[in-house]
């Protein structure tokens, strides 16, 4: 079954070139564009794209706003967001993360990695380039406390949850994750599912943010979770 896309960025030629190329793409096809988020919450509700590429700096509405709208909309099932962006900001990245964008390519990347980054958000993981995670994690590993705290939440989660999210956040795949903790990456898929269904996460990207934001990894803990 081929993976429906809807492109959106602000510049034509952008758009025709990224056309273009992913149409040579047997199991993909692009079902529509759109220049600005307005135009992409009314396409994405009519077109039903399983993915959606989408540029950070578009007029009327951005990138950001229109993530946050898309999932917002009560589309079912709701599409992936794909950030497409020449940009490597901070204030993008966890803006598009918060918002829930499944994953974050910059521009330069090459057709290869921008194929395999469709499919990887298409299977429900999450993706974010080398230079923006090293730049996620370097931001949050200067704080000496987390941003809030949330003990209800985390005390909900079983030791072996809570060792999955601290796994997750330090970037380890389903099968690192198995190897670590010597069980089957079916006990780990498990143990995840759990954990992102008991703290309303989306994907790996959001596991991300919400382990350093809430002190499960502390600065200078890099070999156990953080405390409770």
């Amino acid at each position: 079954m081929s993976i429906r896309l809807l492109i959106v960025d602000d510049q034509e030629l952008i758009r025709t070139g990224l056309r273009l190329f992913l149409q040579t793409q047997d199991d993909l096809v692009v079902v529509g564009e759109a220049e600005d988020g307005d135009e992409a919450i009314e396409l994405a509700g009519a077109l039903r794209p399983d993915v959606v590429l989408m540029d950070i700096r578009m007029p009327r509405m951005d990138g950001v706003e229109a993530t946050a709208r898309l999932h917002a909309a009560g589309i079912s099932p709701p599409p992936r967001v794909l950030i497409l962006t020449t940009f490597d900001l901070d204030e993008y990245v966890f803006g598009a993360l918060r918002a829930g964008a499944a994953g974050f390519l910059l521009k330069d990347a090459s057709r290869a990695r921008l194929v395999e980054a469709i499919h990887v958000v298409h299977d429900g993981e999450a993706l974010l380039s080398p230079s923006i995670t090293r730049r996620l994690i370097e931001n949050f590993a200067t704080r000496t406390e987390p941003l809030r705290s949330s003990p209800a939440l985390l005390a909900g989660l079983t030791p072996r949850e809570r060792e999955a999210l601290f796994l997750v956040a330090r970037g380890l795949s389903n099968s690192e994750i198995a190897a670590r903790l010597v069980v089957t990456e079916a006990t780990v898929k498990s143990h995840v599912g759990s954990m992102f269904a008991k703290l309303g996460l989306r994907d790996r990207a959001q596991a991300v943010v919400f382990a350093y934001e809430h002190g499960v990894i502390v600065a200078g803990e890099s070999d156990r979770p953080g405390p409770t």
